[in-house]
């Protein structure tokens, strides 16, 4: 199966120098990135194997990873990030 790749880097390719600085500099932001990360990881890990889960479920994973995210991009915009 093939999984679409969600990491933060993939996604904000230009903003990668920004995430990186972010990340050191605001611990709040750190915090919302390695939920996004940990949530990103158990979601592709669902879509690589046949662990039992309902697709409700899924997608409920699925839209707080897309919630998680569009705070990332916030967080990014407010501090100049482009």
């Amino acid at each position: 199966m093939h999984v679409e790749p969600h990491d933060l880097e993939h996604d904000f390719p230009r903003m990668r120098q920004a995430i990186t600085t972010l990340r050191e500099s605001n611990p709040d932001f750190a915090s919302l990135v390695a939920r996004y990360e940990d949530l990103n990881k158990r979601i592709v890990e669902l879509e690589l194997s046949d662990m039992p889960i309902g697709d409700l479920a899924f997608e409920d994973l699925k839209k707080e990873r897309l919630r998680l995210k569009d705070a990332v991009y916030a967080m990014l915009s407010s501090h100049g990030a482009s």
